[in-house]
């Protein structure tokens, strides 16, 4: 019996030998993180920005790819069904919370199915529109949205994106049905605006920065309760009377459940690296968004996050009934 208790402690402390050394010589070739939605939108913006100062610690190559489809689920399921060995990554906005709300039958569970790595940045979102839009600030915009509501397109990027998120809460703050007009992409959904084919958009700053800066839309408000100091001119929704709207969207990176623990950790400390370098916080600073802190870069707290996120979001979906499939 001793023998035999002898033989599973030396199993089991060559495994963890073995394990230890493949986290030490991990990675040994390009990483990729799949972004499950369209190149050129929001969360693509900050994947290439993470993938660019993630490559140069860990000293191979971290791509982008982009797989977009059915709200993010088509990216996401390739990255549950991916090799657990870090090398498929997943970069996933607010979305991969309500998604067990939106779908009835999801191909994945985002708490079982991934080994959360950590939280990325928070970016705040706004409420723009089409240049010519009749409500001059954001008091008059509330007005005229419950007086005209009929009259009023209101587009996001596809089901279960975080500008359909926002719709929806901007609409239940106002008590008042719009019609919604949905895109393949937050890059398709700009480009109508911009071309005066829609009215409104609720989309991240780090997709609306530029083209408010180029005055191509008018901005009214940021969903956030602080103004933003890229954009220090443009109200909160509360300063315009509106409560209950307030949202951020926060990114997580995560790798397929049972990637090893160290290899998560490695990933994790990378990420911590990237978000540090000043360059990167830069860059987020001027599209309005803020890396976190390194305590929050962590598997515990994006695991917390996507847990409180998922919570919150279950009761606001069934009161709007609204479902992707």
């Amino acid at each position: 019996m001793l023998r035999n208790a002898w033989r599973v402690v030396v199993g089991l402390a060559l495994a963890a030998l073995a394990g230890g050394a493949g986290a030490q010589d991990f990675p040994k070739r390009p990483i990729t993180i799949v972004v499950p939605f369209a190149a050129g939108g929001p969360t693509d913006t900050v994947a290439r920005l993470v993938a660019q100062a993630m490559t140069a610690d860990l000293q191979q190559p971290v791509l982008v790819e982009n797989v977009a489809g059915s709200g993010g689920t088509v990216g996401a399921a390739r990255v549950a069904s991916a090799p657990a060995d870090g090398y498929t990554l997943l970069l996933h906005h607010i979305g991969l919370a309500s998604a067990p709300s939106l779908y009835r039958k999801l191909p994945f569970d985002p708490q079982r199915d991934f080994a959360p790595i950590g939280l990325v940045t928070e970016v705040p979102m706004m409420i723009v529109a089409r240049k010519d839009f009749p409500a001059q600030d954001a008091r008059d915009l509330v007005a005229y949205v419950k007086g005209n509501r009929d009259k009023v397109a209101l587009a996001h990027a596809g089901l279960g994106s975080a500008s359909h998120l926002c719709g929806m809460l901007f609409m239940t703050a106002l008590g008042t049905e719009l019609t919604t007009v949905p895109y393949q992409g937050t890059g398709p959904a700009m480009d109508d605006l911009v071309a005066k084919e829609v009215d409104l958009l609720c989309d991240q700053t780090t997709n609306t920065s530029a083209p408010i800066r180029a005055g191509k839309i008018r901005v009214y408000a940021v969903t956030v309760p602080e103004r933003i100091p890229s954009l220090p001119k443009v109200p909160t929704l509360r300063e315009a009377g509106m409560e209950g709207a307030d949202v951020a969207v926060w990114h997580g990176l995560y790798a397929p459940a049972g990637t090893p623990a160290a290899v998560v950790g490695r990933l994790a400390t990378a990420l911590q690296v990237a978000l540090a370098d000043r360059t990167v916080e830069a860059r987020f600073a001027r599209l309005g968004g803020t890396p976190v802190a390194a305590a929050q870069a962590t598997p515990e707290a994006l695991a917390a996050r996507l847990r409180q996120q998922i919570e919150l979001w279950r009761p606001i979906i069934r009161e709007a009934g609204v479902y992707a499939d």
